[in-house]
């Protein structure tokens, strides 16, 4: 027994150092990214030249200023937001549904949220004029807002009952919420006119181009409150990998938890699909890597995945900006080129251990 306690408390400690290093690294990736996010770009403007002539006393010119400062920095900060937000948001919804496959739009939030932009989109025009004037720009991310909030709400009262939310039944009436959704917005896109129907396209495939510091100052409360929650589930989301009756006699309030975590994902991926439209990966494979590489302990896992997601959106913007500049392709093709891969290597990886 006394040999078994100290060897529990070595493999703890080794796994706590590993941990930390992990916070290091990732961190120091993190700080990489959002400078080559600030540095690359399709204009060729260098921020290594920018930041030297402002040390030097040079005059920065008005064209630097603009892509340094009103173009790049709020595309970065919003990438840095969104990417953290939703690969916390995989991490708490794989540790909730004790499913590795499970991602935000499994409860039906970003299906929500898509189907609001679209009805934006489409039924924008008909709306009174004073109502599209006070919202603008504005109007499609709201509606994505008001989308992933209506889906939550539906979902949560399909799934309690009693004062109790089953975890399967959530499961299943997103899968419904999802596909009903997506039935809704096939007769919007039979609706839509040309123009409409090319803006649904690019909303759907996702950017980080229309970054503005208006919109991330927006949208960042969301996404930091609901990832900052989301970093409190560590030791709740460790327990309820137990099973839920084990995670109760280790006093964990597992129907508050509950409540908690759909409330925190429905936050963040509503906030981040409102901004950028649909980027798929990130919170199902950044994840399934930091557990193979740091373990299964959700409470660095969770620190971690904010700082590979972020880094791993800010990387897949760069290559979106470059790649075919001076035009640019949406992120969410980069997202998804380089995470089905690797999700595809994780599954074979894995498979043995998986049951698959």
């Amino acid at each position: 027994m006394v040999a078994a306690t100290e060897n529990g408390m070595i493999l703890n400690g080794l796994r706590q150092s590993r941990a930390r290093r992990a916070h290091l690294w990732l961190g120091l990736l993190l700080l990489g990214s959002c400078l080559a996010s600030l540095a690359i770009g399709a204009s060729g403007t260098s921020l290594w030249q920018g930041v030297w002539r402002a040390l030097s006393g040079a005059e920065i010119s008005q064209m630097e200023r603009v892509i340094l400062w009103d173009i790049r920095a709020p595309r970065t900060g919003l990438g840095l937001l969104v990417g953290a937000g939703l690969a916390v948001s995989g991490t708490v919804m794989q540790g909730l549904f004790r499913n590795p496959l499970a991602d935000p739009g499994i409860v039906g939030v970003s299906s929500g949220a898509a189907f609001g932009a679209v009805s934006a989109i489409v039924l924008g025009g008909l709306l009174p004029v004073g109502i599209a004037t006070v919202f603008g720009q504005y109007l499609v991310p709201v509606a994505a807002c008001l989308g992933s909030w209506a889906a939550v709400s539906l979902l949560y009262v399909v799934a309690t009952r009693g004062g109790q939310t089953s975890v399967a039944t959530m499961l299943l009436a997103g899968i419904a919420l999802g596909a009903l959704a997506a039935a809704g917005m096939g007769l919007l896109i039979y609706m839509a006119d040309d123009q409409q129907l090319r803006d649904i396209t690019f909303w759907q495939l996702g950017s980080l181009g229309g970054a503005s510091w208006a919109k991330l100052g927006a949208v960042a409360p969301l996404l930091i409150l609901s990832v900052a929650a989301a970093l409190g589930l560590g030791r709740a989301l460790n327990a309820l990998s137990l099973g839920e009756a084990t995670a109760l006699h280790l006093g964990i309030p597992v129907q508050r938890i509950k409540r908690l975590a759909v409330l925190t994902v429905a936050v963040a991926t509503g906030a981040a699909v409102a901004m950028t439209g649909v980027i798929g990966f990130i919170g199902i494979v950044v994840p399934h890597l930091l557990r193979l590489a740091t373990g299964p302990d959700h409470g660095p896992l969770l620190i971690n995945a904010a700082l590979l997601g972020a880094a791993l959106l800010l990387w897949a913007d760069v290559i979106a900006r470059v790649v075919i500049g001076p035009a640019e392709l949406p992120i969410g093709i980069v997202t998804a080129l380089i995470g089905a891969p690797v999700f595809l290597w994780i599954l074979l990886r894995s498979r043995g251990v998986m049951g698959l």
